[in-house]
């Protein structure tokens, strides 16, 4: 009877063990990131710096004609673009980032918080500088607008289909936008640039830029552009793609 009773009390302690282990793995937080690590669920009301950082990462996720507006503030727009990154992604399009969020996020970067498949290097080129120094703005400033739109063309990216997005320019100091022929106040000394070449198409880049939460478009039809999209961060908006119908 003792070796009955001491066999069932281990197995019910192995059970209790089981269902605690499982309990801890998914109620727990997402594992920790070299580049970035949320500590909290983040949902609609919340307001911080680790909700500025997720809405640089969905800022490409916004609807037609949108931007998402960085100022750490969890709202309506935040939610919404947070369930179209979701949804994208084949996630629960709750609106609350937790664990399952995070882990894609996480699969999704670098360890200097770059988007997987752009890069500084494509964005600092600077006419063969590859720095963000000498612009409208500081270097630090630079680097961070950059990285925003980095993430737009992540999301711009996925939402073609995973089709390479190229890239010629990105920032620019006052002397190589001079030596590029850019104009005096352009979005490139800012770091809130790209112009994007290659395949698909221009015109369904174009389109689907409409979509990714920029607020400049220019392409072909727009005089200077007909080999490339330019696409940008400015504060208004401003689309010019005749031949694309934009």
């Amino acid at each position: 009877m003792r070796g009955r009773k001491a066999t069932s009390l281990a197995a019910v302690l192995l059970m209790i063990a089981a269902v605690f282990t499982v309990n801890v793995a998914t109620a727990g937080p997402a594992a920790a990131d070299a580049c970035y690590t949320w500590t909290r669920s983040l949902s609609s009301g919340a307001n911080g710096g680790d909700v500025a950082e997720l809405q640089k990462r969905i800022a490409g996720w916004v609807s037609y004609g949108e931007n998402l507006t960085i100022d750490g503030e969890f709202g309506p727009a935040t939610t919404a673009a947070l369930s179209r990154f979701q949804a994208g992604y084949g996630l629960t399009a709750d609106g609350v980032a937790g664990p399952q969020t995070y882990n894609k996020l996480y699969e999704l970067q670098s360890d200097d918080c770059t988007p997987l498949h752009f890069s500084h290097s494509e964005t600092s080129q600077n006419c063969g500088a590859y720095n963000y120094e000498g612009g409208a703005v500081s270097a630090a400033t630079a680097r961070e607008n950059a990285l925003r739109v980095m993430w737009q063309l992540e999301a711009l990216r996925h939402k073609l289909g995973g089709w390479p997005l190229n890239l010629s320019d990105g920032f620019r100091s006052y002397s190589c936008n001079s030596s590029e022929g850019g104009a005096s106040d352009s979005n490139h000394l800012y770091g809130s640039a790209a112009d994007i070449i290659g395949s698909p198409s221009l015109c369904t880049i174009a389109q689907a830029a409409r979509y990714a939460g920029f607020e400049q478009i220019l392409g072909p039809g727009y005089p200077g552009h007909y080999d490339h999209i330019h696409v940008a961060n400015q504060g208004s908006q401003w689309w010019s793609a005749p031949s694309c119908g934009i």
